[in-house]
């Protein structure tokens, strides 16, 4: 009990009452009770040695306080606790957003709880932090409420406006590679950052953590499906070898638990290194409601508003759909596929991009029954050569191909997991087809996520077809404070580690004393189809084009990895060819391969073509033997000349 005199009375003040101020203070910082220092761990091999058996104990405690730092308020909770479920209901009607960490639901719950219990000395659950500072159970965040003061704790005077008249120097509205790479680095320079980053759900509701298309719904997990295709074949491969084995079955439940269990991670990981390095992260969808303000929304519907001196729009895009009956209800996307909790059975992708060609190669590749309906040509914009080759490939390999025809309608005709639908298409002669599958993955296309996030208040201009953004060569858009990295760009490619390299030069440039600028020229990619297709530089056309026929020598082979030669299959299927510009001392314009690990490959060749690379330089180039990179040392046949390219041996 404690008092005080008011007035010449006296007040005998309430025992909770003076707990709560205690609280309060303590957590604001005025006393140093009740305050775990927060550090980083960062652990290595000498200091893992001398650890030794209080390993596990420095890992709990480092998870502990990186929970702790995730989220401005942290509850550590038991889904049987019923005080714990009392708090969170209490948040849930106070709209405070929080992070819960179910220690009956996690990996090491049960050591982690037994840590807990050392580093607060609070014996009962729940363990609520607010901006990393422990504040107690479940009966001090009440107490704090009905004082009002638990409120204000979420009251900071970094979250006031800077003097200068904005809270923030930049606003990054878009949580990918792009949007989190150019927000690390400008807050290096010592900048105020806030990430704002929201995922719609899919028409048939998938959403997903920090991190982006990339690594939530795209080159991530496509390779690692891409992946487990090419380890069945690697199956068949090892009876040839010697390997002896049972039949074997693959579990798609597995797969995508794995997958998503290593997503997972990179999106903490993200959420992780955002704190670190001083960023500040709001998960909401921002727009703009005047020309240096930003409404944020997140899932509950509440709103918050910021303001900044410069904006960087970084959003990226989302899968189109066909607009025909059944689309939404009944398809599904990339958007969804990665993440579906049952394999999708009898498959029909429709399209004929990198995404649709990668995903019907690695479902086939699983053993499902996989059709792909193309409209036109495949993979538009690359080199149309290669992409005839693996059109070819594929369909040798069990991918059936209905060409030029597009579906018109969707019927579900019977319910389930993957249940199955009735496709209705047509041919561009006129021509219709009816066939009935289990799951229909569209894949032709994707459109900028730019039309909704009010641009039309500061005067951003689009294109209005396509809702690309223009920009000029430092990604800067026709309103000076605003910036543009990234899918969005008109006129840009759509590739991860181009939106990374733009995002970090931006903010060099910004901030620092850089002039750098990304270069978009002669970017190297790669198309995980199950015969890897990469490329740098131009395509056959398109030097045709620049160049004039008469003006480029392409040299060309096909060839035979070598472990491929023992199972004795695809024979003289991998290709490669690079296009040289005669009159620049055959300088190296495009390099063009399809065989195993060309992404690796690839990657190795874009440096030399970086620096200028020529014929002659590939020629005084001794290879590495036997490996399929050796084919570009020892090109020789012209296409002009006709000679015959296949090969016989070593």
């Amino acid at each position: 009990m404690g008092n005080s005199v008011k007035k010449g009375k006296v007040v005998i003040a309430n025992e909770n009452q003076v707990k709560s101020l205690r609280l309060y203070k303590a957590a604001i910082g005025d006393q140093d009770m009740r305050k775990p220092e927060i550090r980083s761990y960062k652990i290595d091999e000498k200091e893992e040695q001398e650890f030794g058996n209080n390993k596990e104990k420095s890992f709990l405690e480092t998870k502990i306080q990186q929970y702790i730092c995730s989220s401005e308020v942290v509850i550590f909770s038991k889904t049987t606790c019923e005080n714990c479920s009392k708090v969170k209901d209490h948040f849930d009607e106070m709209d405070i957003s929080y992070f819960v960490v179910e220690l009956d639901q996690i990996k090491n719950g049960q050591s982690l709880e037994k840590e807990l219990y050392k580093y607060t000395m609070e014996t009962a659950l729940p363990n609520v932090f607010v901006k990393e500072k422990l504040i107690g159970d479940y009966t001090d965040v009440i107490q704090l409420s009905k004082d009002g003061l638990f409120q204000k704790l979420l009251e900071s005077k970094n979250d006031k406006p800077k003097e200068a008249g904005y809270e923030y120097d930049l606003i990054v509205i878009g949580g990918g590679s792009g949007g989190l790479a150019a927000s690390k680095e400008a807050a290096q320079y010592g900048k105020k950052v806030l990430v704002l980053d929201y995922v719609p759900p899919s028409p048939l509701g998938t959403t997903w953590g920090l991190g982006g298309t990339c690594v939530n719904v795209g080159c991530i997990p496509k390779k690692l499906m891409h992946q487990a295709a090419l380890l069945r074949q690697a199956l068949k491969d090892s009876r040839t070898y010697g390997w002896q084995f049972d039949d074997v079955k693959h579990s798609w439940d597995i797969m995508t638990e794995s997958i998503q269990n290593y997503i997972g991670s990179l999106n903490w990981n993200y959420r992780v290194s955002l704190m670190e390095n001083k960023v500040k992260y709001e998960n909401g969808y921002g727009e703009f409601v005047e020309p240096h303000k930003i409404k944020s929304t997140n899932s509950r519907g509440k709103v918050k508003f910021f303001t900044a001196e410069k904006f960087l729009i970084a959003t990226g895009e989302r899968p189109r759909y066909l607009g025909i009956p059944g689309d939404k209800e009944y398809c599904i996307t990339s958007d969804d596929l990665f993440s579906l909790p049952y394999c999708p059975g009898k498959t029909l992708v429709v399209g004929a991009s990198y995404v649709a060609l990668e995903c019907a190669g690695f479902l086939a590749g699983l053993g499902l029954d996989v059709t792909v309906m193309v409209r036109s040509i495949l993979l538009r914009g690359f080199d149309q050569q290669m992409a005839e080759k693996i059109g070819e490939h594929m369909d040798e390999h069990g991918v059936k191909f209905i060409k030029h025809f597009v579906p018109t309608k969707i019927e579900q005709i019977e319910a389930g997991s993957p249940g199955k639908l009735k496709v209705t298409s047509q041919s561009t002669a006129g021509a219709e087809i009816t066939e009935e599958y289990n799951t229909v993955l569209l894949a032709i296309g994707r459109d900028a996520c730019t039309r909704t996030i009010g641009l039309d208040i500061p005067g951003v201009k689009i294109n209005e077809k396509t809702g690309k953004i223009p920009v000029n060569d430092e990604e800067q858009t026709n309103i000076p404070y605003i910036y543009a990295i990234g899918d969005v760009l008109e006129d840009k490619l759509e590739l991860t580690p181009v939106a990374i390299q733009a995002g970090r030069l931006l903010a060099r440039r910004l901030y620092g004393s850089s002039t750098l600028k990304c270069d978009y020229i002669n970017v190297p990619t790669t198309v995980f189809t199950p015969l890897e297709y990469g490329a740098c530089g131009l395509s056959e056309e398109n030097a045709i084009s620049k160049y004039g026929e008469d003006n480029i020598e392409v040299y060309h082979s096909y060839f035979w990895p070598l472990e491929w030669t023992v199972p004795a299959r695809d024979n003289n299927k991998c290709y490669a060819k690079v296009i040289c510009n005669i009159k620049d001392n055959e300088r190296v314009v495009g390099f063009h391969l399809l065989a195993p690990n060309a992404g690796e490959i690839t990657q190795g060749f874009a440096v030399a073509i970086k620096c200028g690379v020529n014929k002659e330089q590939l020629d005084n180039t001794i290879g590495i033997h036997p490996v399929c990179a050796e084919i570009f040392t020892t090109l020789s046949v012209t296409k002009r000349s006709g000679g015959n390219i296949m090969q016989a041996g070593c």
